[in-house]
């Protein structure tokens, strides 16, 4: 079953490690979606506006939520959409499945570049290591940006 909401400003939708039971579209309205919310590492990972789904991972693979959604804007209109509605929300509006699937596939392309960087830097670093090299400027910045990734471990995918 699907229903309409409207929620107010700083509104928690759902929080991270919640259930993944359903998604939601936003009707009106903007969400923000965070690592860690309310936490010393918050990181707004990003905000979706009218039309955007989210949550959607969840429902697919029925894992914990990775991340947190939020109300940005006052009187933002959201539909829940839950598992047995999930196949009639398609039916009704089927430009929402691609729009769907080119986010995930922007988060998967985003994430395999990240993936492949931090080999590379891990491999350079380890090569300059073996070897005695003193490990150039532009090394170092690297290992810097991998070492602030994962501190701030954004969950750019996983929303």
């Amino acid at each position: 079953m699907s229903d309409t909401k409207i929620y107010r400003r700083n509104t928690v939708v759902f929080r991270e490690g919640d259930p993944g039971d359903c998604m939601y579209q936003i009707e009106t309205g903007m969400v923000g979606i965070y690592h860690d919310y309310g936490g010393k590492n918050e990181t707004q990972i990003a905000t979706l506006d009218s039309g955007k789904v989210f949550g959607e991972m969840g429902l697919l693979d029925h894992a914990p939520r990775s991340a947190t959604v939020v109300v940005l804007e006052k009187d933002t209109m959201l539909t829940k959409i839950s598992e047995e509605s999930f196949l009639a929300f398609f039916e009704e509006n089927p430009y929402v499945i691609l729009d769907v699937m080119q986010q995930m596939c922007n988060r998967l392309r985003m994430t395999t570049k990240a993936y492949t960087e931090a080999c590379h830097t891990v491999y350079d670093a380890v090569e300059a290591e073996k070897s005695g090299q003193k490990k150039s400027p532009s090394l170092k910045e690297r290992i810097q940006e991998l070492c602030r990734a994962y501190r701030d471990f954004r969950f750019d995918l996983f929303y």
